[in-house]
């Protein structure tokens, strides 16, 4: 069993394939019945800290490694039935192959269908794609998954996310110059602009620096940025040849949304949490949670204090840290709450803001968090 749970997230979105196949109003149920289960299956059952020691590393690596083409036949479904112009040459070939009509699927599509399809698939995008990719970029001396990791991330168009993230956002979590910590009362959209420029642009210098270090032309196939703008650009070209511009536009809409919602995740993993310059990171710079639902979802990833503490651990060897700052719900409930509930989500957090500043920062901390608190435009906080 304890191997078993992460296959949860590659059956998932097989279900989610052929549910959102059966016909009209499918796939707006599926995608409001998977919310409900992630929201309140983090509230209803106990958290998991559990530490296992597991034997049978593949078994563990193996789900991970088929989400990359379950998430791709998600992402071309979508584009095939959402396009205005399908190619007649896939939908035969899926027919004769696999028996299944595309064109049924598409004609059974409600405009509501619609847009909570491609909220779907730009969800399990994040979740079922950045998230495992993330974990494996993480691997730099083992080619396979730094291979299997960067494609995952081609799917969302995030290439800047295996360099900025590992050896910019690791590095420089919690101070000022980090594009991933957000402010406290910073607006979640003028964040997540924010954050999607300033990783590019770090990613870039980042590059670029390693390859003057190593004495490498900047355009060239030794380019990781080059060549995962590559990877990408095929993806994207895959979902012309099925669903013409208007498919690759869904393509890119749903990456597009997929990367936003992947910000949004890194505005509550360290929202208004300050380090200083030069200080090691420790546990309390990041908001941990042990929810069961979303750890099991997101590969331990929830235990986030542990992550960027030993950033060399694997996902089933992450501590679970119960005395570490605790989001006050799960992952999926925080993304929503950020998105939809704005004003909510930040009086919530200044309570624990509040707690961190007394319970957790140092004494040099105290200062900056005080000067945070004063820009924060959170009378909460100000009046603190």
């Amino acid at each position: 069993m304890k191997y078993l749970k992460y296959y949860i997230s590659p059956a998932t979105i097989i279900v989610a394939v052929y549910v959102s196949s059966l016909g009209t109003f499918y796939p707006t149920v599926f995608f409001i019945g998977f919310s409900l289960f992630i929201i309140l299956g983090d509230i209803m059952i106990k958290d998991d800290s559990a530490e296992e020691d597991y034997n049978n590393v593949f078994l563990l690596n193996l789900p991970i490694y088929i989400n990359f083409p379950l998430v791709l036949v998600l992402v071309y479904l979508t584009v095939f039935v959402l396009s205005s112009d399908p190619s007649i040459a896939v939908a035969n070939w899926v027919q004769q192959i696999l028996n299944i009509d595309l064109f049924a699927i598409k004609n059974a599509m409600h405009t509501l269908d619609a847009i909570f399809l491609v909220a779907l698939t730009s969800l399990y995008i994040g979740v079922m794609g950045t998230v495992p990719g993330h974990e494996l970029v993480h691997r730099i001396k083992n080619r396979f998954d730094m291979f299997i990791g960067n494609w995952l991330l081609a799917i969302s168009w995030d290439c800047a996310f295996a360099v900025e993230h590992v050896y910019g956002h690791h590095k420089n979590v919690g101070l000022e110059s980090d594009p991933a910590t957000a402010k406290r009362g910073e607006n979640l959209y003028g964040f997540v602009l924010r954050a999607i420029g300033k990783e590019h642009s770090d990613a870039w210098k980042l590059e670029n620096r390693r390859l003057m270090k190593n004495n490498r032309f900047r355009f060239s196939l030794g380019n990781r940025m080059l060549v995962g703008y590559m990877r990408s650009i095929s993806l994207s070209v895959v979902a012309f040849l099925i669903g013409g511009i208007s498919g690759m536009l869904i393509f890119l809409l749903c990456s597009f949304i997929a990367k936003c919602l992947l910000e949004v995740i890194n505005y509550t993993e360290h929202y208004g949490l300050v380090r200083v310059q030069g200080q090691p990171v420790k546990p309390h710079h990041s908001w941990n949670t042990n929810s069961a639902i979303s750890s099991i979802y997101l590969y331990n990833v929830t235990r986030h204090s542990s992550h960027h503490e030993k950033s060399h651990l694997k996902f089933w060897e992450l501590k679970s840290y119960v005395d570490a700052p605790t989001m006050p719900q799960g992952y999926l409930s925080m993304l929503y709450l950020a998105i939809f509930l704005p004003r909510l989500y930040h009086n919530i957090m200044a309570k624990r803001l509040i707690d961190w500043d007394q319970n957790y920062a140092s004494a040099e901390e105290l200062k900056l968090s005080y000067l945070h608190n004063q820009r924060s435009n959170i009378p909460l906080l100000q009046n603190k």
